[in-house]
Parts: C-alpha cells; structure tokens; sequence
C-alpha cells in the first residue's frame, strides 16, 4: 500500500490547540500539510491557528470547535473539517485527562464515570467519524497519543491506566479491521512529556508531582517533549511508514520498556 506525502495530507488533530497538538500542527504546516485543529475553546483554537501561523507564515491551517465526547458533535466536525480540508487523510488525537494522578479511594465513585468518558470517548467518536471516508478512498493513516499507564499502571493511575488501555485496544483491533482498506492505526504512549499543559496539571498537584519527580529521574536518555512526540506523528502519518500499523510506542527517555 502506498501512502501520501505529508505535503499532499489534509490533517485533523483532536487537542490541536497545545502542547503535543499544538506542536504536530506546526510541524505538519512545515511540511506543507493542510491542517485542521479540533478542541472545545474558540478562542484558545484562533490563538493556537495564529501560533501555527507565527511558525509557518504560508500555513493552511483552521480551527474547528467540538465537543468530542458528544458523539453527534464529532460527526459535525468531521464534516466540518472534510469539508474546509477535502479530505481527511491523517487524524491525530492528543487528548487526555483533565485532572491529575489520583488513587482509587480518593475519586468519588459518582466521578468515575466522568473521569473515563472524558480520556476514553474523544478519540474513539473522531476515529468513527473519520473512517469512513478513509475507507471510501483506501488510504489513512490514524495516530492516537495514550500514555504507558496503558502498560503499566502505577498506583493513582488506576483510573487513567484503564482508559488509555480502552484507547490501545480500541485502536489495535480497528487497526487489524481497516488495513485491508489502507488504513493505518497507531499510537504513542508517553509518560511525562515536559512544558505541556499535562506536565503543568501534575506539577500542580503534590500527589501527582511526587509520582512523576521519581518517573522523571529514570529517564535517563531525558523527559520527552513535544517535539519528540510531533516527529514520531510524522514519521506514522507519512510515507516511510507505510508498513506500520497496530503499534503502541513508547516515548519516555528509558522510564520503561513495556
């Protein structure tokens, strides 16, 4: 199977307007992409479309607001973002949870819920959404950013292990169902990834923080960064990859191996 050049993609990035996604847009600009961010603030998407924009003066890039753990709200945006793009030729997802690293018995049972739908139902409503057309056209190419608490979950990450683990599979299974259409699936699973507003949203919390000061002093070769996850979404979203689907890669500096 044949994969386009990122240069001719027409890119959707659910979380687009930081961090990880944030810095996936501006690289894919670069290369010459169109791009689309998703994420449920306006104003935050107008401001991450003028950063893009600040990096890469000529970039094609747009926002589109969603709810995306509102299953008729992802398929607008679908639609929306097929519409202004053409087609969606790579979707990436870099959503994650809005609150820290908790043990179990700290989490009130009435939030569980929440706490999973919000990490879990994004990904999986745009994956749906976009598939479609994917198939229509035989080629795709998906990359959802987890986390290694879909591996190996420590205490405190009971809740955030069991829905990346959801994301891993949910994603692995669909990958082996779509290849034969060209479609490839894969994910990222980082640990700490530095100067994102994760990294901020744990350093904040003295439970969280102590949990990833110990992570953070095992990655021997350095924490992540954007950047490193941003390329790695390159490199499976385009040609050299073409070969790739099903996998969960870690990105940690060495914290693990699983």
């Amino acid at each position: 199977m044949s994969a386009k050049a990122i240069s001719e993609c027409g890119v959707v990035i659910l979380g687009g307007t930081a961090g990880v996604g944030l810095e996936t847009a501006a690289q894919f600009a670069a290369q010459g992409a169109r791009v689309v961010l998703l994420g449920r603030n306006a104003q935050r998407g107008a401001s991450a479309c003028e950063a893009v924009r600040g990096r890469v003066p000529n970039a094609d890039v747009g926002f589109v607001q969603v709810d995306a753990t509102d299953t008729a709200d992802a398929v607008r945006a679908e639609q929306s973002a097929r519409a202004r793009l053409g087609a969606i030729d790579v979707l990436v997802c870099t959503t994650g949870p809005s609150q820290p690293p908790r043990l179990l018995s700290d989490i009130p049972i009435e939030n569980v819920k929440l706490r999973l739908e919000e990490v879990v139902l994004p990904p999986l409503h745009m994956m749906h959404a976009v598939l479609p057309g994917m198939r229509q056209r035989k080629s795709g190419a998906i990359i959802n950013v987890a986390s290694d608490a879909a591996k190996v979950a420590t205490p405190g990450e009971t809740l955030i292990g069991a829905a990346m683990a959801a994301i891993v599979m949910f994603s692995r299974a669909a990958a082996l169902e779509v290849k034969r259409e060209g479609i490839r699936i894969n994910l990222l699973t980082p640990s700490l990834i530095a100067g994102t507003p994760g990294a901020a949203l744990i350093a904040a919390d003295p439970f969280a923080a102590k949990m990833f000061e110990k992570a953070a002093g095992m990655a021997h070769l350095g924490v992540a960064e954007a950047e490193d996850l941003a390329a790695m979404v390159l490199y499976l979203a385009g040609p050299a990859a073409r070969r790739i689907t099903g996998q969960a890669i870690s990105i940690n500096g060495g914290i693990s191996v699983a």
